[in-house]
């Protein structure tokens, strides 16, 4: 008995069955689902030959995707870090499965490097401190050692993100950029929520393509009252946890 996407075996909205009258058809075929899984290496996609001749192309892994921060008017390439919420099964966040309307974490580097060379604000910036010196230097830099070697398995340093890289400021910008800057200052304000997320490296986002069936993961970058109204699903998951 093959799958089908007919109405004809679903019960009525009063709770009866349907009496059905004839058998399947070609154009109602429907087939195994992809349960994209995210990935941390190369994406892997199958292309499916459908109806007419047409392809889909099934992604069966996705590492990376294309995310758009609306407000601000840019997108980028991102990795895509870990799965925390879909309002279908918590099966599909704990198996790390990717589908249309899901929220991921994406790297936030990529969103970094652009704002700072669109508007000049590194955002995220941390409150600078005096560095230790003395014992205390030699202290920090030892168990700074211990947790790459605890991270990554040796002494080298962890590699950095394949997507944007870590936004640094400029020590000499020229008086060209400067005036761009300046023209562009005011333009656009980051909310409170998700400067808080750059300052973590990790931006919530919502997948709005269908990875079976386009073979992508492209989406949007959360922020105002859709940030908010997620935010506060998940801490009402953590809580009955």
């Amino acid at each position: 008995m093959g799958l089908t996407r007919t109405r004809l075996y679903k019960q009525r909205l009063t709770g009866g069955e349907r009496h059905v009258h004839r058998k399947k058809r070609a154009y109602e075929l429907a087939r195994q689902p992809s349960m994209t899984k995210m990935t941390a290496a190369e994406n892997r996609v199958r292309i499916v030959r459908v109806r007419g001749g047409n392809k889909k192309y099934r992604a069966l892994r996705l590492a990376n995707g294309n995310f758009a921060w609306t407000s601000a008017g840019s997108t980028n390439k991102c990795r895509i870090l870990d799965v925390v919420y879909n309002a279908t099964s918590n099966e599909l966040v704990r198996t790390k499965t990717l589908v249309q309307g899901c929220i991921v974490q994406v790297d936030a580097s990529p969103f970094k490097h652009w704002y700072y060379r669109h508007y000049g604000v590194l955002l995220g910036k941390k409150n600078t401190r005096a560095p230790p010196k003395g014992k205390k230097a030699e202290k920090a830099a030892a168990a700074k050692k211990k947790a790459i070697v605890r991270v990554t398995g040796s002494t080298k340093k962890p590699v950095p993100p394949r997507f944007g890289g870590a936004a640094k400021e400029l020590k000499n910008p020229s008086k060209y950029i400067l005036k761009k800057w300046s023209k562009r200052a005011g333009e656009h304000t980051v909310d409170k929520l998700m400067d808080n997320q750059f300052r973590v490296g990790r931006l919530l986002a919502k997948i709005t393509s269908r990875p079976g069936q386009v073979g992508r993961a492209d989406g949007k970058i959360l922020e105002g009252q859709e940030l908010r109204f997620y935010q506060k699903k998940m801490d009402k998951k953590k809580k009955r946890q």
